[in-house]
């Protein structure tokens, strides 16, 4: 801005006008716009184009105010007699520009009104004049048309002599080399005024206009009469920003004389162009757990406009997730906002990736991001409890299932993939399905040998760090009735003495049984050997007793008295065990003699020692208390006599006097 026409807000930037503008003199102007921001020694720079718009504040001016021509009455009809030529500083319709005779002294004369030439329409100077003074009119197209005026007065000579030009000087341009047309521009947009000057007079000094070269595509049209260059067609700076016109311009002369000139048109952006991203859909994946900052991916876009117009910057539009990250303006780098976590959410499809141009009014597009969080084994397997109690029965065939065990793992693929095991010793009872979890029995079990297992599974994922989780498992063996109660003996040996009260306890059997509960609690009774009820047992305790008074001298022992130990499961099971009682003896009978009196006959001369009599007495009871001993407890005083107390023998120990003693009387005592 050499002229100090233009001023900036530096706070907001808003240009404003000094001067008053003039398009005539600069249709383009080109600012350099710097920013600095604060005490920043870093500055950025723009270019500002403004094009100033032509308004219709210039008249056209003929290059003379009056003019003179001379011309022959021998001239025909339809001569040439004058070309009148008026310049018009602005542009476009403003500046074409239109001729008219506006006031003329007779009809010999017509005037072409685009290019101003003066015919004869007739002979002159029929009327004998000498002199005919025509007021040519030009006026422009705009709206409202401004109009000059020229004063032509012509000569009517009979005899005239002239000095014949020679054509010896070429065309020169006047007009720049270079000009500037926004791409935006409408068809028949006036682009450039071309001026060349010959200074030869007449026909010599006449100029036309042609392109030789540079308009293949017919961008443009030249008038080659007044040099104004437009456009033919819609231009577009992204298909072609420069044209290099070969431009000729060529005099009437004879022979005619040309200059060229190289008219260098720049076509000037507009912000026309979107901006177009590589790809519509953008997909990668990223880890989770990463570091804030983390490069996800970068999206690009081209722009095809030029300028700020092609300055792009990104973002993410406002979505699900897209706090997640965050987007570098200038690079369409995205990174990392936050932590990601894949079990949270695995898959983020930002839909409003976006980039927008610098130019006034920006204009956008937008791509779709398609995220993947890939996993890592930042999760252990976990079990839906820390213990498991089951109850199982004790007849469950091997390779029978008591639990399915189940663990979930949040992490994907290998990493959540759980696999089973088993640790602390299971006696061999148990095996787990690595894969389904499933516990199942690798023996039979039996509750009498072990009637609870604890021992861990372990769930592990398929990682190589292999995390873990363990739950305790704790296995109740429930009783079935697989055990017979046992007497400890088969044949049990017991004795009481005869006369006891009924309800006197003899002896207490026991039987055993392994199962629990009511397969374990064994009942007793006697079965057999007990016909006349002589005997009862208890049930529970199995202590057998007398019903009744026994006595030895009836039954001394009782031989196949069979009891029976009965549990209380479903089906019962039972045993037997044999009880011989033996009665022991109560000396409760007195011996009895065979006979109550014994008569002996004798002779009184038999010898002393002889044997007289035997006595014999039994006993009921038994043992000692049958052991019978014999006495003479009175009639022997004299000594006549004597008793073998074991057998009962009695023999002679004195010499018989019947004479003395007829008979003798002896009370003999068994005891």
């Amino acid at each position: 801005d050499p002229h100090g026409k233009f001023s900036i807000d530096p706070q907001f930037g808003i240009i404003r006008t000094k001067k008053q503008l003039d398009h005539e003199a600069q249709s383009v102007v080109m600012l350099t716009v710097q920013s600095q921001l604060g005490d920043s020694p870093v500055y950025s720079s723009t270019q500002v184009n403004i094009s100033v718009t032509d308004i219709n504040d210039n008249p056209p001016v003929f290059l003379t105010r009056s003019d003179k021509v001379t011309i022959s009455h021998t001239q025909p009809p339809g001569t040439a007699v004058y070309i009148a030529h008026a310049e018009d500083k602005d542009s476009g319709l403003n500046g074409a520009v239109k001729y008219s005779i506006a006031s003329k002294q007779s009809d010999a004369f017509s005037i072409d009104p685009s290019l101003g030439v003066v015919n004869l329409t007739r002979t002159v100077f029929a009327e004998k004049r000498q002199e005919y003074t025509l007021h040519i009119a030009a006026e422009d197209c705009g709206s409202p048309p401004l109009t000059s005026l020229l004063l032509l007065t012509l000569d009517s000579l009979a005899v005239k002599i002239v000095i014949l030009d020679i054509n010896d000087n070429s065309p020169s341009f006047m007009s720049s080399p270079l000009s500037y047309v926004m791409e935006d521009v409408e068809v028949g947009f006036l682009v450039h005024h071309i001026v060349a000057k010959d200074p030869d007079e007449g026909r010599n000094g006449q100029v036309t206009y042609h392109i030789l070269s540079g308009n293949e595509n017919k961008a443009f049209v030249l008038d080659k009469i007044t040099g104004l260059l437009t456009t033919a067609q819609f231009l577009d700076r992204e298909v072609q920003e420069r044209y290099s016109l070969t431009v000729m311009a060529l005099d009437d002369g004879s022979p005619a004389l040309s200059a060229t000139q190289v008219l260098t048109i720049i076509v000037l952006d507009v912000n026309d162009e979107a901006p177009e991203f590589l790809k519509q859909l953008y997909e990668t994946a990223v880890p989770e757990n990463r570091d804030l900052g983390e490069f996800v991916i970068k999206v690009e876009a081209v722009d095809r406009d030029a300028g700020l117009n092609s300055l792009l910057q990104y973002e993410i539009l406002p979505g699900a997730g897209y706090e997640k990250f965050k987007m570098t303006l200038d690079s369409g780098e995205l990174v990392t906002a936050a932590s990601l976590d894949r079990e949270t959410q695995e898959v983020f499809s930002i839909k409003g990736s976006s980039c927008h141009d610098l130019g006034s009014p920006s204009r956008s597009s937008t791509a779709q991001l398609y995220l993947t969080v890939l996993d890592e084994n930042d999760h252990n397997p976990l079990f839906a409890k820390t213990q498991y109690q089951i109850s199982v029965t004790e007849d469950l065939e091997e390779g029978s299932a008591i639990l399915d065990l189940s663990a979930s793992d949040e992490d994907a693929g290998l990493n959540g993939e759980v696999m089973y095991s088993l640790i602390d010793d299971t006696y061999g009872a148990f095996a787990i399905d690595s894969v389904t979890g499933s516990i199942v029995t690798t023996k039979a079990l039996d509750r009498e040998t072990k009637s609870q297992y604890t021992f861990r599974a372990v769930a592990s994922d398929c990682s190589t760090h292999f995390p873990r989780s363990t739950t305790v498992m704790t296995v109740l063996i429930q009783d079935v009735n697989d055990n017979t109660p046992k007497f400890e003996q088969s044949y049990y040996k017991a004795s009481i003495w005869e006369g006891q009260s009924p309800k006197t306890d003899i002896i207490q059997v026991f039987a055993t049984d392994l199962d629990s509960g009511l397969n374990g609690e064994t009942e007793y009774s006697i079965v057999s050997g007990n016909e006349n009820a002589t005997f009862l047992i208890d049930s529970a305790r199995g202590i057998l007793a007398t019903n009744t008074g026994l006595d030895y001298e009836n039954a001394s022992s009782y031989r196949f008295l069979l009891l029976l130990a009965s549990d209380c499961g479903t089906p019962s099971l039972n045993s037997t065990a044999t009880v011989l009682i033996t009665v022991l003896d109560v000396n409760d009978n007195p011996p009895v003699f065979s006979s109550p009196e014994y008569h002996v006959h004798v002779k009184e001369s038999i010898p002393i020692g002889s044997h007289i009599a035997e006595v014999s007495a039994k006993d009921c009871d038994a043992g000692t208390n049958a052991e019978i001993t014999y006495a003479i407890i009175s009639g022997n005083d004299r000594g006549h006599f004597c008793l073998d107390g074991r057998t009962g023998s009695v023999n002679l120990t004195k010499t018989l006097d019947y004479e003395d003693t007829m008979e003798f009387t002896l009370v003999i005592q068994a005891t």
